[in-house]
């Protein structure tokens, strides 16, 4: 065990990560003063202010523009003068990646969802729903409330937990709240939404970005292992049909290895978008929810140990 410490204290960056995993299960942020729900009410009341409807579509793209850079940069720049009053470094990226992730909050969604499909209470999927996405979940069938938290599933876990450490490897607690920064103005200024279909184009292209590497090394890690063949089949023949190349690979793989039928139509504010049918014929069912996540569970300990250990050696060598 000592040896063990030893070895942890001469690696900050990796002693923090894990060190940010234990606080995030056993000492959750209260919704009420998590700082990223703070941040998406200001996204929301700048682009209140800044995005105008009778602006032509190429000056509301470039308000969206900068806007994005505007909040992004400005978080930036206080998170370096912040840095140079901290002490201990590796306390400081702690606090940032246990501030990042969301693991717990999608295990909840998944966790409280399935209980309710399982009862086949519409009502209480639709609210849940509803909260998550940015489509209209009013008019949602059974079959549709299964396929949406399937794939709500996937990119919760996907965005909030294996890319948020991606982004942790690569530059530290400040990659890890700058991803979920991003993530959030995304989804604040989804085009999907008529309101944001011109000013929320630079969000959402430069998370689909951010996306493509640790997404894709999630459905790749999801490929592995039972029905592989499948799972790496359907990403050579659909991977790319989706709009999103990130999420495109998560639903593909995910969908092929369960042969579960994934995206299809949706509507979003009162508009029907014709999206590609991704996967197999099974239409998802409390049970293959309850398999998405405990797939999802493992792959990202999986991923934890993997990122461990490449860190553990990367910080020997130098």
């Amino acid at each position: 065990m000592n040896d063990l410490l030893v070895l942890l204290s001469e690696h900050p960056t990796l002693l923090a990560m894990w060190g940010a995993l234990a606080l995030h299960w056993l000492l959750p942020i209260p919704a009420s003063i998590q700082p990223l729900l703070i941040w998406q009410q200001i996204a929301i009341e700048l682009a209140a202010r800044v995005n105008k409807a009778t602006d032509t579509p190429r000056q509301r793209i470039l308000s969206g523009a900068l806007a994005w850079a505007l909040m992004w940069m400005t978080i930036l720049i206080l998170l370096i003068a912040f840095y140079q009053l901290v002490w201990i470094d590796s306390l400081f990226h702690l606090v940032l990646l246990w501030i990042a992730l969301g693991w717990r909050d999608s295990r909840r969604f998944s966790q409280h969802f399935i209980q309710a499909y399982s009862r086949e209470d519409k009502a209480s999927c639709k609210a849940q729903l509803a909260v998550a996405l940015n489509r209209n979940t009013d008019t949602l069938s059974l079959l549709g409330l299964g396929k949406a938290c399937a794939e709500t599933q996937l990119l919760s876990y996907g965005r909030q937990v294996a890319a948020v450490l991606f982004w942790y490897a690569v530059a530290g607690g400040f990659g890890a709240i700058l991803y979920r920064l991003a993530v959030s103005l995304a989804r604040c200024w989804s085009p999907s939404r008529k309101q944001y279909q011109y000013f929320g184009l630079p969000a959402i292209r430069i998370l689909a970005t951010l996306d493509i590497v640790p997404l894709r090394l999630l459905a790749v890690a999801i490929s592995v292992g039972r029905n592989s063949r499948e799972a790496f089949r359907g990403l050579r023949e659909q991977g790319e049909n989706w709009q999103l190349p990130g999420p495109g690979w998560l639903l593909t793989a995910t969908g092929h290895k369960l042969q579960l039928a994934l995206g299809g139509p949706a509507i979003y504010d009162t508009s029907k978008l014709e999206r590609p049918r991704l996967g197999g014929r099974i239409a998802p069912a409390a049970l293959h929810l309850s398999q998405i996540d405990r797939l999802l569970q493992q792959r990202l300990w999986a991923w934890v140990a993997l990122q461990s250990v490449c860190m553990f050696l990367m910080g020997s060598l130098l």
